[in-house]
């Protein structure tokens, strides 16, 4: 009894003893057990920031012989010097971890997803799995910073080649990369970013992917292009540099501004949104793209195929065009799939995230005849339960709904749902072993920004978790095993709730029936909603769900990239609080201390009060049950082991995913390691719309 006394005093100092009269519960929160030590983690090489690129102009320029020979001398292309801008960005030798490559051969992705089409500013999915970081290209990069500091962390600069504040920090000037072309040969300039802006992100109507409004980017934020290679950012805020990191993927990477205004209906009047959103299907070949390799190839449920950009406006120091990959193949499979090919062979890569794999994976990379290397980094997986705390009309609930909704924004039925989570068993029923951590929601602990000690965990405690509903006057009154509302609520109706799930990933629908499983003890009916990815991206982006499960987004993970989704700091920032039909956030009082804490974050340079902003934020998320954390883990990089220039450490995902991450414009193979993958060799991608490359 003395003991018990004594760790309940601990935690309270830990946590501030104030904070916690938690009345009906039969256990105090305390500080979340520490997760147990995973010596297989990848160790990471620091450099400094400017140690990765550069732009400048270098003597002479280089392309592949077939390039030159089939395509210059024949008239076909301009050479390559011409092709490139005045100063392209110059990958430094110095960081490529084996050196200068050489061209030719495929790397071989295998995903889950299927292409929508190739309008990514309208919000199109081309499949995941790496095909869109393949293809554009954005103001900002981050996936590298996984080897820098956190001291030196800034964004790298990208289609933005540089940029300087003004002296009272409310104005950034942006010079855009000088002379870049897009794979058709259309020089890129600041029309395509204010087409961006102007016509996708700001325009209602559009909803880019992944997620990108104003408020992204600040309330109030005005963007105007100064001349072509120039644009200019007006901020409410002083020297708010996060936005930075909005500027990269995915939610600042311009289309084709000369292909998608002609289906856009503000400048062709005999179009509908609709028609531009969905204008550029898969079958639409030769998009032109500012990334490395253009969709060249599509068959329905079997391949993509892309092939190198001959206008991309990146080198090595030794002046040859980049990428080294001539092509890129995405064959449409499963997710699970992907692990299962990387490991044989048949496959080249692959983000070891589920879980369920590891085991096998591990014992099949451990053989001395395996084609495949295998690299785990951070828990930086995380997943969270949110529930829809929108009481004012966002997805327009119905009546149903609605009641779901103020038991959401009730803190003790959201105490009560944690305390009914078994997170060993959740952790266990996907893998045994260290991998699995106990996760209570808020920062992922594989941040520089996390903090045990004010993270509030509430322990599992099953008959405190019914004595909170309660509390909150949730009864089983007709003796089914599940509570009702209140008379007078939904007419004393079960308490159903639907979940919605992603049917793709087998990781989501264990933990989707797991969720279930156990709040069916708690006396909870939840029903499933499993739809595959894009559906259930749309269906979350429009409201229409009352619990979602969903994997951690870049904000918990490097907490400085897409900051503002920390909170509803905006009327479309949060994943799971969004703006009803009158245009407004509907608060709760713990969600404007977050909103408070994040905007103070945004605005501060010193590191210090940064990390303290991110404690209180930390503390009042998990105290309030902001999300409610399910598990966390590591991930691991799969990558056959005839590809070279692969980073030591590489997280799968932490800035980015690990396609991203790993830099693939600089991946090669070696000439003597080369296979017979390619299914147009020699050829180069065609006019936009036509089928298939050129020879």
């Amino acid at each position: 009894m003395k003991r018990y006394r004594y760790l309940r005093s601990t935690a309270a100092l830990l946590l501030g003893v104030s904070s916690f009269a938690i009345g009906a519960m039969a256990s105090e929160p305390t500080v979340v057990p520490e997760a147990p030590p995973f010596p297989a983690q990848g160790k990471i090489t620091y450099v400094p920031r400017d140690s990765i690129l550069e732009f400048k102009a270098l003597p002479e320029y280089h392309e592949p012989d077939w390039v030159t020979e089939k395509f210059v001398k024949t008239g076909k292309l301009p050479p390559v010097a011409e092709r490139l801008p005045k100063e392209p960005m110059v990958f430094k030798t110095g960081n490529m971890p084996d050196g200068i490559g050489v061209y030719g051969d495929t790397l071989r992705h295998v995903i889950g997803g299927r292409p929508e089409g190739w309008n990514y500013s309208a919000g199109q999915t081309q499949g995941w799995g790496g095909i869109d970081i393949a293809m554009s290209e954005c103001l900002t990069r981050t996936a590298p910073l996984f080897q820098v500091e956190a001291k030196d962390v800034e964004p790298l600069p990208n289609l933005a080649r540089s940029w300087e504040w003004s002296e009272d920090g409310h104005k950034l000037t942006m010079h855009l990369i000088e002379g870049a072309k897009w794979s058709d040969g259309v020089p890129f300039t600041s029309e395509d970013v204010m087409f961006y802006w102007n016509d996708n992100v700001v325009d209602t109507n559009v909803s880019p992917l992944n997620g990108a409004t104003p408020e992204t980017f600040g309330e109030g934020t005005v963007l105007k292009a100064i001349d072509d290679y120039t644009v200019e950012w007006t901020f409410k805020e002083a020297f708010p540099r996060q936005y930075l990191y909005s500027m990269a993927y995915g939610t600042f990477c311009p289309g084709p501004a000369h292909i998608l205004k002609t289906k856009h209906p503000k400048y062709n009047k005999d179009m509908t949104y609709d028609q531009y959103k969905n204008g550029f299907p898969a079958e639409f070949m030769n998009i032109p793209v500012m990334g490395a390799w253009v969709p060249v190839s599509y068959r329905p449920d079997d391949i993509i195929v892309l092939r190198r950009n001959p206008y991309y406006w990146k080198v090595d120091e030794n002046g040859q065009q980049l990428p080294y990959i001539n092509e890129m193949h995405y064959k449409l499979s499963t997710w699970a799939d992907r692990d299962v090919q990387a490991i044989a062979g048949s496959g080249d890569f692959s983000n070891l995230e589920q879980p369920e794999n590891f085991v096998e994976s591990l014992k099949r990379a451990a053989q001395e005849t395996a084609p495949a290397r295998l690299a785990f980094g951070g828990r930086l997986i995380g997943y969270n339960l949110r529930m829809n705390l929108s009481g004012n009309g966002w997805g327009e609930p119905d009546g149903r709904a609605k009641a779901v909704r103020e038991l959401n924004r009730n803190t003790d039925f959201r105490k009560a749902v944690t305390m009914a989570l078994d997170r060993k068993k959740i952790g266990d029923s996907l893998v045994k072993g260290p991998f699995t951590a106990i996760y209570p929601g808020g920062l992922s602990s594989g941040t520089s920004f996390y903090d045990r000690a004010s993270t509030v965990y509430y322990p599992f405690d099953l008959e405190g978790a019914k004595a909170l509903l309660e509390k909150v006057g949730l009864k089983d009154t007709d003796g089914n095993g599940f509570v009702n509302f209140p008379e007078g609520t939904e007419g004393g109706k079960d308490v159903q709730i639907v979940l919605l799930g992603n049917s793709d990933y087998g990781t989501d629908r264990n933990l989707a029936e797991g969720v279930i499983g156990q709040m069916e003890q708690l006396g909870l009916k939840v029903t499933l909603n499993s739809l595959d990815g894009v559906k259930k991206d749309n269906a979350h982006y429009a409201g229409q769900f009352d619990w979602t499960i969903r994997r951690n987004d870049p904000e918990l993970t490097s907490v400085v990239q897409s900051t503002t989704q920390l909170a509803p700091t905006g009327p479309r920032t949060s994943w799971h609080h969004r703006a009803g039909t009158d245009g407004s956030v509907d608060l709760l009082p713990y969600e404007k201390d977050m909103v408070t804490i994040v905007n103070k974050f945004i605005a501060s340079q010193d590191n210090a009060e940064r990390s303290d902003l991110m404690k209180q934020y930390q503390k009042i998320a998990t105290e309030n049950v902001d999300t409610v954390g399910l598990t966390e883990y590591p991930g691991a990089l799969i990558i056959n082991k005839r590809f070279s220039n692969v980073p030591v450490g590489a997280p799968i995902f932490m800035f980015n995913w690990a396609e991203d991450t790993v830099i693939r414009e600089r991946m090669y193979v070696a000439a003597d390691k080369q296979g017979d993958f390619e299914l147009f060799p020699q050829q180069l991608p065609g006019k936009p719309g036509e089928t298939g490359p050129i020879n």
